[in-house]
């Protein structure tokens, strides 16, 4: 029977409580996945209720307009809200019972029906989110032109970066 050598005990020590160590954070990542998880699923849970209490509301405001409607005898102006408002029911109805495994299952079916479909949504996603940020950024731009007009103005040193200060 072979005998250890103190060196390699202490190695085998060394590497038991590193991989003691490693199982236990990875332990608290996949606690920490789960929770993160769990907040999300009661966000989506939250936000589609009230996401889907304001559709019903808008589909009753859209009823309301349609009976409107038919008192001004605009019948066919009347026929339209009633469409919109039973769909705009269904997807209230949809939203608020619906809880955020069940969205999410949707949304991958929808997504395998209908790929081209999501990349087009994905593109106007991407095209609105980069005219949002152009436009926000113009702003900052034009208010960090200003700011630097009023220092120059004021004969202010110019940031270590520039190069110095502004000549008269």
């Amino acid at each position: 029977m072979p005998t250890e050598t103190p060196t390699a005990s202490a190695a085998d020590n060394t590497k038991q409580q590193m991989q003691d160590k490693a199982d236990t954070a990875q332990d608290k990542l996949k606690e920490g996945a789960q929770q993160a998880q769990s907040r999300a699923r009661e966000q989506i849970d939250q936000r589609s209720t009230q996401a889907g209490e304001q559709v019903s509301a808008t589909a009753q405001a859209l009823r309301q307009t349609s009976s409107q409607l038919r008192e001004q005898g605009q019948d066919a102006q009347a026929k339209a809200a009633d469409r919109v408002a039973h769909h705009a029911d269904r997807v209230g109805s949809y939203l608020t019972e619906s809880n955020a495994d069940r969205i999410l299952a949707d949304v991958e079916d929808f997504g395998r029906r209908q790929p081209m479909a999501v990349v087009g949504i994905g593109v106007a996603l991407g095209f609105a989110a980069s005219r949002f940020l152009k436009a926000s950024s113009r702003k900052r731009y034009e208010g960090y032109q200003a700011d630097r007009y009023e220092r120059y103005q004021a004969g202010a040193q110019l940031p270590a970066a520039s190069g110095g200060t502004y000549e008269s």
